[in-house]
């Protein structure tokens, strides 16, 4: 099966998961609101732009995992922000949920490169721009590979390695993947941050 015709096979499977999953997990998801209304109060859910394939810009859903930004208090950084709710959210990838909507919408898929910072994309070299080349996913073959203990580097070209070689092969391994990745809680943080150093561009990264 050629890229095109595996491309229309998935967004159709894309879309059959997306709302089963959506279904599926309402109750749980209907928990987790409820759990963070109570912690952080309002927003629940958290929204970001994202490129998505070919760039386009499009609007990520999750559940919200930190407390806004307090310069009085210090509370800056990712892990002064992070609750204990929060930790628990991302390392069981719960915060992940609602995300199945923009899959549903097409914004995204089930599988491909995790969608990163509109600030990036002037920090992409040529070659880590074809990244946007195919929709980006809720999980990836980085995700499946060491999630955030790895350095962007490695990051990315796991990124391109995908956009080369995916299919249904790849796809379902990978899928299988992220459930042993999900129950193990690996890679969340890399190492010095709480979630992710910020991408200042290849010439910036100290393991480039």
């Amino acid at each position: 099966m050629n890229g095109r015709a595996y491309s229309a096979v998935k967004r159709g499977g894309d879309v059959v998961a997306a709302t089963a999953g959506l279904v599926v997990s309402s109750p749980v998801q209907a928990v987790v609101a409820l759990l963070i209304r109570r912690n952080l109060g309002s927003p629940v859910l958290f929204r970001q732009q994202r490129p998505g394939k070919d760039e386009r810009i499009f609007e990520l859903v999750k559940f919200r995992t930190m407390r806004d930004p307090d310069p009085i208090s210090g509370r800056l950084s990712d892990a002064a922000r992070l609750t204990p709710l929060g930790r628990f959210l991302r390392s069981t990838s719960l915060d992940e949920l609602p995300t199945l909507w923009n899959v549903l919408r097409g914004d995204m898929s089930l599988v491909g490169p995790r969608p990163l910072l509109v600030e990036y994309l002037d920090r992409y070299s040529p070659d880590q721009r074809r990244r946007h080349a195919v929709r980006p996913g809720v999980t990836g073959l980085a995700q499946v590979s060491g999630r955030n203990a790895l350095n962007w580097e490695e990051k990315f070209a796991l990124d391109l390695e995908y956009v080369e070689t995916f299919g249904l092969a790849l796809d379902t391994r990978i899928l299988l993947a992220t459930l042993g990745s999900v129950v193990g809680r690996s890679g969340i943080s890399d190492g010095k941050n709480a979630t992710m150093s910020e991408f200042l561009g290849s010439e910036a990264e100290p393991n480039a």
